[in-house]
């Protein structure tokens, strides 16, 4: 027989919600009830057992009204369960008022920041890397966030690193040698991790009606261990790229001069000459250190 046939069903309930009473309206109710069963129990003459019932049943009446009541703010919920039975979401502002017996849970729906703290992870390459986030979420779908999971705000604590680490393993710090051209990286393309963090985020989260608002890098760096080699290597990249913008332009300065020399006939130089000119030139437009001129007392070809 197959076991997976006796395995249970997992139940997930989803969030409906239940119309309250207007809280006003019963606060009057239940005042005026305990107000009439106050006054007949002292003014009334008749003291029989069934007056006096019906008496104190006006008061009983009056504080299970007033047993009912709740308030609730802007972006906040109740969920309402009666012995244990899910009976809805009441999301109405103001006074309101259900069911005395029903148990009453308060939920905030307006948003949260979670700012996770610096995490260290491997990259795409294996490098160790330190990554945090900042992370808005609100919760959506109360129902989920109260019975389908024990403590919703740890979970998206848990979830959030768990995500954080996933993303930090898909991608490079940085360009290298070693990654295909236009390749993301974490540093370079900050938008598309973003947009790849918010929907990892989104697919942990929704188990427990948890909708991601917003969520982006708010640390990034090489770990320490390897954080003074990396900056080494980074300077090492930005001198060879200025390097080769200087002899970049260094040569077609020099082209330039040798053709001017040659059009405007200043003075006629052979191959050997030529190649003399391009390396002084050269020596003189690429060097980091400022050059000594020297000085040719005599013909131009000694």
């Amino acid at each position: 027989m197959n076991q997976e046939k006796n395995l249970p069903i997992k139940k997930v309930i989803q969030e409906h919600r239940l119309q309250s009473k207007n809280g006003y309206l019963m606060l009057a109710c239940g005042v005026i009830l305990h107000l009439v069963g106050i006054a007949l129990l002292v003014t009334a003459d008749s003291h029989t057992i069934l007056s006096v019932m019906v008496k104190l049943m006006l008061n009983v009446i009056g504080a299970m009204i007033f047993a009912g009541l709740y308030m609730l703010q802007p972006n906040e919920a109740v969920l309402l369960s009666l012995f244990g039975e899910y009976k809805g979401t009441d999301r109405s502002e103001g006074l309101r008022w259900a069911n005395f017996l029903y148990t009453k849970r308060k939920l905030s729906l307006r948003a949260r920041t979670l700012n996770t703290p610096p995490l260290k992870v491997n990259d795409k390459r294996g490098n160790p890397v330190e990554i945090g986030a900042a992370i808005v979420w609100r919760v959506e779908e109360t129902a989920l966030a109260i019975f389908n999971v024990d403590d919703f705000e740890r979970f998206v604590q848990v979830q959030a690193e768990a995500a954080i680490r996933h993303l930090a393993a898909q991608y490079a710090y940085d360009d290298g040698e070693d990654l295909a051209t236009g390749e993301t990286t974490l540093r370079a393309g900050m938008d598309v991790v973003a947009n790849a963090m918010r929907q990892e985020l989104h697919n942990r989260f929704v188990a427990a009606g948890i909708d991601v608002e917003d969520a982006k890098l708010t640390h990034l760096a090489y770990a320490q261990e390897i954080a003074q080699v990396m900056l080494r290597r980074q300077q090492a990249e930005a001198i060879i790229s200025a390097r080769k913008k200087i002899v970049q332009g260094a040569v077609s300065m020099v082209e330039e001069a040798l053709q001017g020399l040659s059009e405007r006939k200043i003075v006629e130089l052979d191959d050997e000459r030529k190649a003399a000119m391009v390396s002084n030139l050269l020596v003189v437009l690429c060097s980091d250190k400022e050059t000594q001129p020297v000085i040719n007392a005599g013909t131009l070809y000694n």
